[in-house]
């Protein structure tokens, strides 16, 4: 797995996308892969919790009849937490602040989640 390919990706969506604070990337079952975060952020302890959004958001799709899961957004009063599946192998979570443009950040997202997609499931 190529480290620095992944960080690339998330400092990107970052530079890309205005109001994105942090980025992780974690695998399904909630174990950290990479961090782009502030040091006031408890990394492991949001993947956990990313994970089982991630396991909830995926069987309510599926019950639902809607197709395959792609995006759940948590919205807050400082701001909101955007969790993608990155294939069925990962998860990517990106925090924004107040002002994040969510519809930009999910333009931008997807092809930066195929890109990690694909270096995840080459390694």
């Amino acid at each position: 797995m190529n480290r620095d390919v992944l960080a690339a990706e998330l400092n990107g969506l970052r530079e890309r996308v205005a109001g994105v604070t942090d980025t992780l990337l974690a695998a399904n079952d909630g174990l950290l892969i990479m961090a782009d975060t502030s040091d006031d952020i408890d990394a492991e302890g949001i993947c956990a919790l990313a994970a089982a959004d991630l396991g909830i958001a995926r069987r309510t799709s599926e019950v639902a009849g809607h197709g395959a899961f792609r995006q759940t957004v948590v919205y807050s009063s400082g701001g909101c937490l955007a969790v993608y599946a990155v294939g069925t192998l990962a998860l990517m979570v990106v925090f924004g602040d107040e002002g994040l443009n969510v519809t930009r950040l999910h333009q931008e997202s997807q092809p930066a989640i195929e890109r990690i997609n694909s270096i995840l499931t080459a390694a």
